[in-house]
């Protein structure tokens, strides 16, 4: 069974963080594009390049590649070597050929999710969280986007992104780990209820029952027995791995360990 998601809200997500990141790309000097950036083995440019090479993979277009790439230390699968061919791409390649791209491919792309039926866009696709539907596919691109975004703002200390539209599409792909998160990974015991208080940009607090298995519950009697509340760009840092990550920065509110052993199991970005 595929998830269904209203296309306008992801499509007007996915307009506002590429104008968002084209206007910091065309801002940026060029010693900060060309400044290491938080993530391992890029600069500051080679973010910009890798979110325009995954929109150009998407519209079928391919790099050769142009050395070995595979064992570079933060590559782990494939789909990493697929990202170092398009840095290489377009290292070999000027500023404004970058700019250039970024433009042409993320207006390419709106125009072809605006010609999609609605057929077509819940239609089940293979996308990086397994079989789901194309909607949930774009949704996790406006996720990526949005968290790449954070990585250049946290790169360069620009601050944090402050556009809610994405930061709305980003949570709610956010949330649909929570689960996961909450009853495999911290190993939440049956009975638990759990509640994650997002703040910030785009502030929502979600309640998590653990049963036989945890799922998202509209509403919990009473407390939580465990409420973790955290800034939505400091939880995207933490499910990422970041560098810039702070788990000091979650507040723990009743269990306190079950508290804990959720925040210490949160990285699971690759």
């Amino acid at each position: 069974m595929v998830t269904r998601i209203p296309r306008e809200p992801v499509t007007d997500a996915l307009r506002d963080e590429w104008s968002t990141l084209e206007a910091v790309l065309v801002e940026l000097s060029d010693d900060q594009l060309a400044a290491p950036s938080i993530l391992d083995g890029w600069t500051v440019s080679d973010v910009f390049a890798h979110i325009a090479g995954t929109e150009w993979m998407l519209t079928g277009r391919e790099v050769n590649s142009t050395r070995n790439v595979a064992d570079l230390p933060h590559v782990r699968n494939p789909i990493g070597e697929l990202n170092e061919n398009w840095l290489d791409f377009y290292r070999a390649r000027s500023r404004q050929e970058l700019t250039d791209d970024f433009h042409d491919v993320t207006a390419q792309r709106l125009n072809a999710l605006e010609g999609l039926t609605e057929q077509q866009w819940d239609a089940e696709a293979f996308t990086p969280v397994g079989p789901d539907s194309f909607g949930r596919f774009m949704r996790v691109r406006v996720f990526d986007s949005w968290t790449h975004e954070i990585d250049i703002r946290d790169s360069l200390n620009l601050g944090v992104p402050t556009d809610i539209v994405p930061a709305t599409a980003a949570r709610k792909e956010m949330v649909t780990n929570l689960p996961y998160l909450i009853g495999k990974r911290a190993a939440a015991p049956a009975g638990t209820t759990v509640t994650v208080d997002f703040t910030g940009l785009a502030p929502r607090a979600v309640h998590i029952a653990v049963d036989d298995r945890a799922a998202v519950v509209p509403a919990i009697d009473g407390p939580a027995d465990v409420t973790l509340r955290v800034d939505l760009v400091d939880y995207a840092r933490l499910i990422g791995g970041r560098t810039t990550a702070d788990p000091s920065r979650v507040q723990i509110e009743g269990d306190t360990a079950l508290g804990e052993r959720i925040v210490g199991n949160l990285h699971y970005l690759i």
